[in-house]
C-alpha cells in the first residue's frame, strides 16, 4: 500500500493533529544544538504550540531536554530514513497541540533516551527532577516487552500498572503510537497488520476512555486503512466526491448563526467534518448516506447556561429530531466528555446533527485528560474553572486523571494472576462501546459497562463483601441480582448479615465486569463444597406450626376488619374491606363503589384506588368508628410480607417474633427461594391495631429480614 493510500489526511477533513515535515526537521536536527541563549529551531513548532495553550510556560526545561535527547540520539536513524530525534520531537508536538503541560512535554522529549541511549534514569532525575524521571521510567517499562501475540497480556498489564499511578504515562504512549502508525508503511505488511490489531483492540479503546478523541479518531482511520483497505478506499472516494459538491451544512450553519445572532447569543458555529471511520459507521447504519452525513455542526459558547440557551433557540426555530437529543452536560460521559447533542431539520428539509458545548468542554472533548494539566500541582483541583473535579461522573476516585473504569481495571488485574484470563477480560472490558452511570442510595455513583447487572454493581461498590449480596432495590423496587441496569438507575444493594455466605455459579451468567467475574470465580474455586441458601418448606409453602398456640386463632376466613367498624357516606350498602391493601385502624381509608352497589374500603394510598378512578368508579368517604371499636379482636386482621435472606431457623425465628407480639397467625406462605431471597406472607390477627407498628419492627429485627411491609395484592376492579 502506498503512503498516500494509507494517509487519511490526503482528503480534506476537519483540522487534525499537525504533521511536520520530518525531512526538513531531520536536517535541522542534524545541525545540532544552538547557543544556550536561543531555543533550537528544531523544537520551534513545539514551543509555538505549547505557548498557545500555556502563554506563561517556561521553555527553558524544554530546551535542556531537547539538547540531551538530540545529543544522546545523534547518529541513530529510523527505518523511514529520518534521524531518530524526529520521533520524540513529533510525539512531543502531538502532545503540545493537545495542550499538555510542560512536565509531560519534557518527559516526552526524553521518553526513548533511557531505553535506546546511554542516558540513565539517575541522570534524568538529577537534571529534570523526580516527576519527569517517573514519567520516563513508566514509558520505558512499556517499551521493554515486544508486541508479539505471546507478550500482549504482560505488556498491557504493565501498561495499566504504569498508567494507574500517573495517567500522563499513557498520554505519552498514545502519542508515541500515533506517530509510529503514521510511519508504519515502511514495515512489512504482516507487521503492519499485527501492530494495527493491537492498536485497534487496546490502545484505541484506552484513548476513548481517557477522552483523547483527537488521538483516537486519527488512530481509527490509520487502522482502518491497514486492516480494511478496500472499505477504506471506498469511504475515501465517497468523502472526496462529497468534497467537490455543494455542502448543505453550510446553508444550515448560516441559518443557525443568524438565529443565534438575533437571539443575542454570542456563539461560534463551525462545520465539523466526520473522520473516515465515522462516515463508514454512518453508512453501515443507514445504508445510504445523506448529503449532511459527512459532517456535523459544532456550536461553541462561553458558559454552560449558553449551551441550553442555544438548544432552546434551535428547538424553537427549527424542527428538532427529538430522538437524537442527548444531554452529556448534566450527565457527563465516563471519559470527561460534556456536550449537548441534537439534530434539526434545515430550511430545505436536510437534517443536521448539532453539537453544543463551551470552549472549555471542546478542549476536554478533544484532549481528554491531557487537557487537565498537571494533576499533582497544588491548584489542580480548582484549575480550569473546576472542570477537573466536576466532569468525572464516578466518585470511586477523587483524582480526575484516574477515572473509575481505570481504577477497576487496576484492581482486578492484581487478582487475575493468569495472563490469559487477564488478556481476555481486558479485551472484553475495552470492547464495551459505552458506560452507564448508576446512582447509589448513599449519594454516590457507579460507572458500569452497558449491560451490567446488579451483581456487577455489588462488586463495583462493595468489592469482596459483595459475596454476601442477596438482592437489590432498583429505583426503589426489589429486584433480583440478575436484573440488568440502565443508565440513570438508582440501586441499593442488600447484603446478608451472614458473611460466610457466597455467590452461586449462576452469578457468572449475569456478571459482565471483570471485577465481578474474577471475584466470583475465585470464591467458587476456594469453596467447591459450599451449600446453597436454606429456606423453610421444600415446596416453599408453610402452614402455621402445629406447636404454635397462636395457630388456633380463626383460620382462612375472608373477613378482615368487621364491616361494622367502618362508616361510609351515602345510602346503606354492603361494606367490605379490600384484600389488596388490608386496611386497619388508624389507616386513612376511602370507599369505592363496585358492581352490585357494594362498597370496598381501601387504604388511601392503595394503587387500586387510582386504577378504579380511571375507569370511572366514584370514591366515597369512609372512616373508622370511634376508638372503642378498635379493641374488638376482629378489628385488626392484616397481611404482612417479610423479605428476607435464606438461612436456617429463619421461619422459627419469625413465628417466635410474631407470637411475642401477641399476634395470631391465620395463614402463612413462604415462596420458593430465589437467588438467596425468601418472601414470607403472613395473615395475622392482632388484639389491637395500635400494636401493628411494634409487630412490624419486631419482625424487621429478626436476623436476615431486611423488609416488612403491608401486602399489596392485585385487586379486581369489580
Amino acid at each position: 500500500m502506498s503512503a498516500e493510500a494509507a494517509d487519511p489526511a490526503a482528503v480534506p477533513r476537519r483540522r487534525s493533529l499537525p504533521r511536520i515535515d520530518l525531512r526538513r526537521l531531520g536536517r535541522v536536527a542534524l545541525l545540532g544544538p544552538v547557543s544556550r541563549d536561543r531555543l533550537p529551531d528544531a523544537i520551534g513548532h513545539v514551543a509555538d504550540a505549547h505557548r498557545a495553550h500555556h502563554p506563561d510556560a517556561d521553555l527553558g526545561i524544554l530546551h535542556r531536554a531537547y539538547v540531551l535527547a538530540e545529543s544522546s540520539h545523534r547518529g541513530q536513524m529510523r527505518k523511514s530514513g529520518e534521524p531518530y530525534i524526529t520521533h520524540p520531537l513529533a510525539v512531543t508536538l502531538i502532545l503540545a497541540e493537545l495542550g499538555a503541560e510542560t512536565t509531560t512535554l519534557t518527559a516526552s522529549l526524553l521518553h526513548d533516551t533511557v531505553e535506546d541511549t546511554e542516558v540513565t534514569l539517575d541522570q534524568v532525575r538529577d537534571q529534570f527532577g523526580e516527576e519527569v524521571c517517573y514519567l520516563v521510567d513508566g514509558v520505558t517499562k512499556l517499551e521493554k516487552v515486544d508486541y508479539g501475540a505471546a507478550a500482549e497480556p504482560e505488556t498491557f498489564r504493565k501498561m495499566l500498572v504504569a498508567t494507574g499511578n500517573d495517567v500522563r504515562v499513557m498520554s505519552i504512549k498514545l502519542a508515541d503510537r500515533l506517530h509510529n502508525m503514521r510511519t508504519l508503511t515502511v514495515m512489512r505488511p504482516e507487521k503492519q497488520a499485527r501492530i494495527a490489531k493491537v492498536t485497534r483492540d487496546v490502545l484505541i479503546p484506552l484513548a476513548e476512555r481517557l477522552g483523547v478523541q483527537a488521538l483516537k479518531t486519527e488512530l481509527e482511520d490509520l487502522v482502518f486503512a491497514i486492516l480494511d483497505p478496500e472499505e477504506y478506499a471506498d469511504t475515501r472516494a465517497l468523502i472526496a466526491s462529497a468534497a467537490g459538491e455543494e455542502d448543505p451544512l453550510g446553508a444550515i450553519a448560516d441559518c443557525v448563526r443568524a438565529t443565534l445572532r438575533e437571539a443575542g447569543i454570542s456563539a461560534e458555529v463551525l462545520i465539523r467534518p466526520r473522520h473516515f471511520v465515522s462516515v463508514h459507521r454512518v453508512r453501515r447504519k443507514r445504508g445510504e448516506l445523506r448529503p449532511t452525513d459527512f459532517g456535523r455542526l459544532l456550536v461553541l459558547v462561553g458558559e454552560d447556561a449558553d449551551c441550553y440557551a442555544v438548544l432552546g433557540e434551535l428547538h424553537t426555530c427549527f424542527t428538532p429530531v427529538i430522538s437524537e437529543f442527548k444531554d452529556f452536560i448534566a450527565a457527563p460521559k465516563f471519559n470527561l466528555y460534556q456536550s449537548l447533542h441534537t439534530a434539526v431539520v434545515g430550511p430545505e428539509g436536510a437534517v443536521a446533527e448539532v453539537l453544543i458545548r463551551t470552549h472549555r468542554m471542546h478542549k476536554v472533548a478533544e484532549a481528554g485528560v491531557v487537557a487537565l494539566g498537571n494533576p499533582y500541582a497544588p491548584d489542580a483541583t480548582t484549575a480550569h474553572d473546576g472542570a477537573a473535579q466536576q466532569t468525572e461522573p464516578s466518585d470511586e476516585r477523587a483524582d480526575p486523571t484516574r477515572p473509575g473504569w481505570l481504577s477497576r481495571l487496576l484492581d482486578w488485574q492484581e487478582s487475575a494472576t493468569d495472563p490469559d484470563t487477564f488478556w481476555t477480560t481486558l479485551r472484553a472490558d475495552l470492547a464495551q462501546d459505552r458506560e452507564i452511570t448508576v446512582f447509589r442510595t448513599d449519594g454516590g455513583t457507579l460507572g458500569l459497562p452497558a449491560g451490567a447487572s446488579c451483581i456487577d454493581a455489588a462488586y463495583a461498590q462493595h468489592g469482596e463483601r459483595a459475596h454476601a449480596c442477596i438482592g437489590a432495590r432498583v429505583n426503589g423496587r426489589l429486584a433480583t441480582l440478575s436484573t440488568q441496569l440502565s443508565d440513570g438507575d438508582t440501586v441499593q444493594l442488600l447484603l446478608a448479615q451472614d458473611t460466610a455466605s457466597g455467590p452461586s455459579p449462576e452469578w457468572l451468567d449475569h456478571a459482565r465486569t471483570p471485577a465481578a467475574r474474577i471475584a466470583i470465580t475465585g470464591w467458587l474455586s476456594a469453596h467447591p463444597d459450599a451449600p446453597g441458601p436454606e429456606a423453610g418448606g421444600a415446596d416453599g409453602r408453610t402452614e402455621p406450626a402445629a406447636d404454635n398456640p397462636q395457630s388456633a386463632a380463626p383460620a382462612r376466613t375472608r373477613s378482615g376488619v368487621r364491616a361494622a367498624n367502618v362508616v361510609v357516606d351515602g345510602p346503606e350498602s354492603p361494606v367490605r374491606l379490600a384484600g389488596c391493601c388490608t386496611p386497619v385502624p388508624p389507616d386513612e381509608v376511602v370507599g369505592i363503589v363496585v358492581r352490585g352497589g357494594a362498597v370496598t374500603v381501601h387504604r388511601q394510598e392503595c394503587p387500586a384506588v387510582a386504577r378504579m378512578r380511571e375507569i370511572g368508579r366514584a370514591p366515597v368517604a369512609a372512616r373508622w368508628r370511634d376508638e372503642d371499636g378498635w379493641s374488638d379482636p376482629a378489628a385488626c386482621r392484616v397481611t404482612l410480607v417479610a423479605e428476607s435472606f435464606g438461612r436456617p431457623r429463619l421461619l422459627a425465628d419469625l413465628t417466635e417474633a410474631i407470637a411475642t407480639a401477641d399476634a395470631a397467625i391465620v395463614s402463612a406462605t413462604v415462596e420458593p427461594p430465589s437467588e438467596q431471597r425468601v418472601r414470607h406472607t403472613y395473615t395475622l390477627q392482632l388484639p389491637d391495631a395500635a400494636g401493628l407498628p411494634a409487630l412490624m419492627r419486631a419482625m424487621r429485627e429478626v436476623a436476615g429480614v431486611y423488609d416488612v411491609s403491608r401486602a399489596q395484592h392485585p385487586a379486581a376492579t369489580g
